[in-house]
């Protein structure tokens, strides 16, 4: 019993990532019916702007770590940081095609993916670099189950970053005009509402997003490089499907199950697994459920 509570504790852990990567896929697939598979190089963007921003800031690997109002800098200046990037991703890549035939914006959106991880390795290097001890770690013994500050810290930063995201959808302007988009981008147009900008505003907020999910994913697995985009993306991914993709709600349950899942398969079956049982979670979602747990059934006049 006390492994499978250290396995969910884990497994929360690290579906709290994926949760935070699938709500960039969901919001942006919603507005434009686009997926963004340069989303995936933005979480590693935002993971090593943590990364140099602490540097700069003083915290080396062997060094005790910031104290939680400077760790919260670092993960704002992040955020931020990916923001901007998202928004300039969707002005200079996707804007152009928007109104091209489907395949022409997903070629372009692997086409940006492949140039940020290049880019990833020429900037940061191509060599995984320790990541810094943004928060200091302090360990509870619950009965033999070990937690962590540092698993309590992503958890919680992920649960607010979602519910703050949740309220400002369905509780401000914003998101309203984001839901009228979703809905029908032409009659939103006509109702007066600068589509433009609500799509730059969706693209700024699933990259900074993604930026948050990188810095948790570098404090729970300590190493980096510039393809740790690449896999955590696809799985975020089918997150964002088995949740039901365009729904919020199933981001987040999409991320928690599939890192339950991921973590249960290497505890018991064997870690060889791991990548493997998602993607079979993947072929029976889209067999027998392709609209995902929570997502609904959109009809469509042709």
């Amino acid at each position: 019993m006390t492994e499978f509570l250290q396995q969910i504790i884990n497994g929360l852990s690290l579906g709290s990532v994926y949760a935070l990567m699938a709500l960039g896929y969901t919001m942006v697939y919603g507005v434009l019916r686009l997926i963004n598979f340069a989303h995936g190089e933005v979480f590693m963007v935002g993971a090593y702007v943590g990364l140099y921003t602490s540097r700069a800031l003083g915290v080396e690997r062997q060094t005790a770590g910031f104290s939680p109002y400077l760790a919260l800098l670092v993960l704002v200046f992040s955020m931020l940081a990916c923001g901007a990037l998202g928004v300039l991703i969707e002005r200079v890549a996707y804007r152009p095609v928007r109104h091209a035939p489907r395949l022409t914006p997903l070629i372009t959106a692997i086409g940006m993916s492949l140039l940020l991880q290049n880019l990833g390795m020429l900037i940061f290097s191509p060599n995984p670099q320790y990541y810094p001890p943004i928060l200091k770690e302090v360990r509870f013994d619950l009965g033999g189950v070990i937690l962590t500050n540092i698993k309590v810290a992503i958890f919680g930063v992920a649960i607010l970053c979602m519910g703050g995201l949740y309220w400002l959808v369905h509780r401000t302007w914003t998101g309203k005009a984001m839901r009228a988009v979703s809905m029908n981008l032409a009659a939103a147009r006509l109702m007066g509402i600068n589509t433009n900008r609500v799509i730059s505003v969706t693209f700024a907020l699933g990259s900074a997003l993604a930026a948050a999910g990188g810095i948790l994913f570098g404090l729970d697995q300590i190493i980096v490089n510039p393809l740790i985009g690449v896999l955590t993306g696809l799985k975020a991914f089918v997150a964002a499907v088995l949740g039901g993709i365009g729904s919020i709600p199933g981001a987040m349950l999409g991320g928690l199950l599939i890192g339950l899942a991921e973590q249960l398969t290497a505890g018991y079956l064997s870690p060889d697994y791991r990548d493997a049982i998602i993607f079979a979670i993947l072929i029976v979602i889209l067999l027998f459920k392709p609209e995902g747990l929570l997502g609904t059934v959109r009809q469509e006049k042709v």
